[in-house]
């Protein structure tokens, strides 16, 4: 059976679109071109990807995601006009697995979307990652790279396990603090950047330009598994 794709958006041509997009890559697809038919078409089709525009016509997009996130983890892929920081930052803090920008082309559409449905698998079934040459055995508790087993702080592994428990999501600064560090740690980026770049210089075949830890620009970090 084909997987189902429900695309939220009250702009027919867009949906047209991904429509056609979606189609080509094998998928079910439904649309829904409001919030509150959004919402009804996820309870019933039980989708294993929506694509959610942020400027409904009866409510905002973020709304619509806030309420989901209350009976459903399907992975949402947010597309919008909306481009400044605050907006992103607003969308993946309320649950949305990636930030898409329109006008956007259809190869980094269905790389977000790849990278979106890798969350898909609940987090307890993944207990050995693999990345080329890394190996984490969430399970052991062990890192190794090319074969050879990586000391790592306490906190350096608790950042490591969280990136690797959201391969290809973006994870903002926000999030990331208050997973590691608490909530009342939210503003203290210092830390962060500290520690990335510890464990970059640990895990990464270059730490000078890395490929497993990327930098999503005043944002956060998206790791590449």
């Amino acid at each position: 059976m084909k997987p189902v794709a429900l695309i939220v958006d009250d702009e027919p041509q867009i949906r047209r679109l991904l429509r056609v997009v979606l189609e080509g890559e094998n998928y079910q697809v439904q649309e829904a071109e409001n919030g509150q038919q959004g919402l009804t078409e996820i309870a019933n089709r039980r989708p294993a990807i929506i694509l959610l525009d942020l400027g409904l016509p009866d409510m905002e997009g973020l709304e619509v995601l806030k309420r989901l996130r209350e009976w459903s983890e399907a992975p949402v892929l947010v597309l919008s006009v909306r481009d400044d920081e605050q907006s992103k930052v607003a969308a993946l803090d309320s649950g949305a697995e990636d930030y898409v920008t329109k006008p956007f082309s259809t190869a980094e559409l269905l790389a977000r979307l790849r990278a979106a449905q890798r969350k898909t698998r609940p987090e307890e079934e993944v207990s050995i990652f693999k990345s080329g040459n890394l190996i984490v055995d969430l399970t052991a508790r062990v890192v190794k790279r090319a074969g050879h087993e990586i000391k790592l702080t306490a906190t350096e592994y608790a950042l490591l396990r969280l990136f690797v428990r959201h391969p290809g999501r973006v994870l903002t600064h926000r999030y990331i603090l208050r997973e590691i560090w608490g909530p009342k740690s939210e503003e203290h980026r210092q830390y962060l950047r500290v520690y990335v770049t510890h464990l970059r210089q640990k895990i990464e075949p270059d730490p000078t330009k890395p490929s497993l830890i990327r930098t999503e620009p005043g944002i956060g970090y998206r790791f590449a598994g």
